[in-house]
């Protein structure tokens, strides 16, 4: 079992990159040669309001791998997919988001992110047993995180993109991602305290397995067919694998996933469209500020996929904006409306 005291912000400085794209393609301009699937056909009947509050974490160690975890092939959302830790908002339990993200990665991971202020207090053991007890719901979170003097690491918690499930869904989220990363210093302790980096499994309840991966080896094992990923998920992990190139974290690779994450970026709320081109068969998802979202010509912001059932066996995201500057969501969707 793990208790982790993560960074406080850094005070590191850093120039962002001026420009990050995810693919290159060759053409400026889309002309529209397909439809969107218009919400009153999509099988969900699910209002906006009631979509549900979900949360989830990014948390990056200092080999630049980021936290996955293997849902298991029994759960009702996402089995059997690699997603990052998290789950849904309980307003029993939860004050807040980044709460929920926390409290999911504990449960899911073993992990507890707390911040330099709190104690050194807890065992392997005793961190265990809280940790069944809370994901059981035997003991509150919160009267565990007082009876130990525990102060959760939320200041060390960036925002990280929202996502909302497309219509075409039975069960719909709004989940927020945060991004959060891990002390360079953190060794397992032969004495048996508490502090360590390896995730555990919670016994396959939820999770069938944990890992830290670096982007790059994720987005090559999902390519292979070796992992299943959902759009957000390798959205996520293709920006990291482009921003995070090498194997040890720097303070500067750290910084720049800060500035993105208080820029624009941190604050874009994306609803994917799904949308079928007539002419090259292509299934995409359109993404706040495509050019067939009412964005400016030429600018993409799309995933092409390619599903068997309801794994995804390829994605291809097109993003040629700088996310470090371009406000995607200011832009209008009047020809999405129209078409």
């Amino acid at each position: 079992m793990i208790l982790f005291r993560l960074l406080c912000r850094s005070g590191a400085t850093g120039n962002p990159q001026p420009f990050v794209r995810a693919s290159s393609p060759k053409r400026q301009s889309t002309i529209a040669t397909g439809i969107f699937i218009p919400r009153s056909c999509a099988m969900s009947t699910v209002a906006p309001e009631k979509l549900i509050p979900s949360a989830s974490l990014i948390l990056v160690n200092e080999c630049n791998e980021a936290l996955l975890v293997q849902r298991s092939s029994q759960t009702r959302s996402f089995a059997g997919m690699h997603v990052f830790p998290g789950g849904n908002f309980d307003a029993g339990r939860d004050t807040s988001l980044a709460i929920t993200a926390i409290r999911e990665t504990f449960e899911e991971t073993g992990l507890l992110l707390t911040s330099p202020a709190s104690p050194q207090t807890l065992s392997k053991f005793d961190l265990e047993s809280a940790r069944r007890a809370v994901h059981h719901q035997e003991l509150d979170f919160q009267t565990f995180l007082l009876r130990h003097k525990c102060v959760l690491g939320l200041e060390s918690l960036y925002p990280f993109t929202t996502w909302i499930t497309p219509p075409i869904a039975s069960r719909r989220f709004r989940t927020q991602f945060f991004i959060s990363f891990l002390p360079a210093c953190l060794k397992e302790d032969p004495s048996g305290t508490s502090i360590g980096r390896v995730p555990t499994t919670d016994g396959g309840e939820e999770v069938q397995s944990t890992c830290f991966v670096h982007p790059r080896v994720a987005i090559a094992q999902f390519k292979k067919g070796s992992i299943n990923l959902a759009p957000p998920q390798y959205y996520i992990l293709e920006t990291l694998r482009q921003l995070l190139p090498g194997d040890a974290s720097t303070p500067e690779e750290r910084e720049k996933l800060i500035q993105l994450s208080q820029g624009p970026f941190g604050r874009l709320v994306i609803q994917p469209r799904l949308y079928y081109d007539s002419v090259s068969s292509a299934k995409m998802f359109l993404y706040e500020g495509d050019e067939l979202r009412g964005g400016p010509v030429g600018q993409l912001h799309r995933a092409i996929v390619k599903q068997s059932g309801m794994a995804f066996s390829d994605i291809d995201l097109q993003r040629n904006f700088d996310i470090f500057e371009v406000d995607a969501s200011e832009a209008c969707e009047t020809l999405a409306t129209k078409l």
